[in-house]
Parts: structure tokens; C-alpha cells; sequence
């Protein structure tokens, strides 16, 4: 999101001596709670499937962590990784944008740490309440009576489909789908992050749907062709893709 050039607030829960604070750009204004643990997993990729072990788990976020100069920003992002974002805090920014990548309210894990698909509860009233929604097919097993449901609740939700793409809901309009380009995949992880980022920025200030999403598409694809944090868009692939998202 700072790299399209949004100004961005970030609190997070991490380890006091985590290494990636200190991999994170100087654009962004970062409040972290110190935790014993990060949260922190191990992907294991068999096929198209995802493994996931869960080795930590920070610190439960909630509305006292939030610095009050950040209690009233325009456009506020939930994105749980490991369900470490207290849900209340959706109903505390009545003003806000409210945007949330799912997949954290999503998992929960057993003794050894093996992350599971979980019955999220509290969907019926949260998704109403959100402005948008992502989440990926595998974050709900492919479930298509659960994602028919999800779309039916939330004014506009993106289900992203790895290498094919993604399909928007909105209400009052059909589904759209949108491809993805042919890329050789050489690190898969984070790839959700960036387009949730670009098409949060995208969207918050065009409102134009087909083309946040394509463009979110396209920075996305183009991030899991590099590993770990060297996949963050490019100020040139940016530029690119916003001059001509739909190529």
C-alpha cells in the first residue's frame, strides 16, 4: 500500500526484536505490541495445496492498542493471520472504510500446530458490516454453498483463485471473474497480501471495481515469480500496471 503511495498506519503484535520490523519500510508508521511470540508459520506446498504449521502466535489486538490519533482514520484494514485480530474492532469505526482479509478468522490449528479450516461464527453479522471482503477458495475448502453464502452477506467480496485469477461479488450485479496472467511461480506466499493492499488503495480511491481488481490481479501475479519480501510490487511494475491494468 505505501508503495502505490498511500500513507499507512500499521499496528501489529511481533516479538520486541523480530527481524522483519526492521525490514519494513521507512513509509510506514508502525505501532507494535511486543509479544513472547510472532506469529509465524511453515508452508508446505504439495500441488496446489497449502500445509500449514502454526509455530507462534502474537498478542490478541484490540481497540486499547489502537493509538488514539489512529481511531479516526478514513479507510481501516483487518487482516488477521491467526485469528490475533479481536472481531469486535469492526464495529468501532463507524466512519471508516472498512476493508478485512478473512483468512486469519478463518484457521484454527490443533496441539501440534496444524492449521485447520474452523466454523467462523461470527460471519453473519461481520461481513454486513464490512465495505469489502477478501478471502481465497482454499481459506474455505473450495466450498461453494459457503462461498455463495459469504457473497450473499457481504456488499462486495473477492475470492481469489491463485493462478486463475479472482471473482468479484457485488451486490446487485453479476459475478465477475478475472484471469490471471501465465507466470512461473516461484514463491506463492504473500501473494493474497499484495493484491488485498493494491486493491484496498485501488479501490478506496477509484471505486472502480473491474479495475481495482485487475490490477491487484496482475501485482499479485507478478509477486510470486520472486521469494519472500523481494516479491513486493515494483515502483516500475506499478507504474505499469496502473497505467494498463487489464492487458
Amino acid at each position: 500500500m505505501a508503495a502505490l503511495g498511500a500513507t499507512v498506519c500499521l499496528v501489529t503484535s511481533a516479538r520486541a526484536d523480530e527481524p522483519v520490523l526492521a525490514e519494513l519500510p521507512s513509509t510506514l508508521s508502525v505501532h507494535s505490541i511486543a509479544a513472547p511470540r510472532s506469529t509465524t508459520f511453515i508452508n508446505c506446498y504439495e500441488g496446489d495445496a497449502r500445509r500449514q504449521t502454526l509455530l507462534g502466535r502474537a498478542a490478541l489486538l484490540n481497540y486499547a492498542h489502537l493509538p488514539v490519533s489512529w481511531r479516526n482514520l478514513p479507510v481501516v484494514c483487518f487482516c488477521p493471520v491467526a485469528d490475533e485480530v479481536d472481531i469486535s474492532l469492526v464495529r468501532t469505526f463507524p466512519q471508516s472504510l472498512r476493508a478485512a482479509a478473512l483468512q486469519g478468522w478463518l484457521r484454527t490449528w490443533d496441539a501440534e500446530g496444524t492449521v485447520h479450516r474452523k466454523f467462523w461464527a461470527e460471519a453473519n453479522w461481520t461481513l454486513p458490516m464490512l465495505h469489502f471482503a477478501v478471502l481465497s477458495e482454499e481459506d474455505i475448502g473450495c466450498d461453494a454453498e459457503l462461498e455463495a453464502h459469504f457473497a450473499a452477506l457481504t456488499p462486495l467480496l473477492i475470492v481469489t483463485r491463485a493462478e486463475r485469477g479472482c471473482t468479484v461479488y457485488q451486490h446487485g450485479k453479476e459475478p465477475l471473474d478475472i484471469p490471471a496472467p501465465r507466470v512461473e511461480v516461484v514463491d506463492a506466499t504473500g501473494a493474497g497480501d499484495v493484491f488485498f493492499g493494491v486493491f484496498s488503495v485501488l479501490y478506496q480511491r477509484t471505486r472502480n471495481v473491474p479495475y481495482a481488481a485487475q490490477a491487484a490481479v496482475r501485482l499479485a501475479s507478478q509477486s510470486v515469480t520472486r521469494v519472500g519480501l523481494a516479491g513486493v510490487p515494483t515502483a516500475d511494475e506499478i507504474r505499469a500496471v496502473l497505467e494498463r491494468p487489464s492487458a
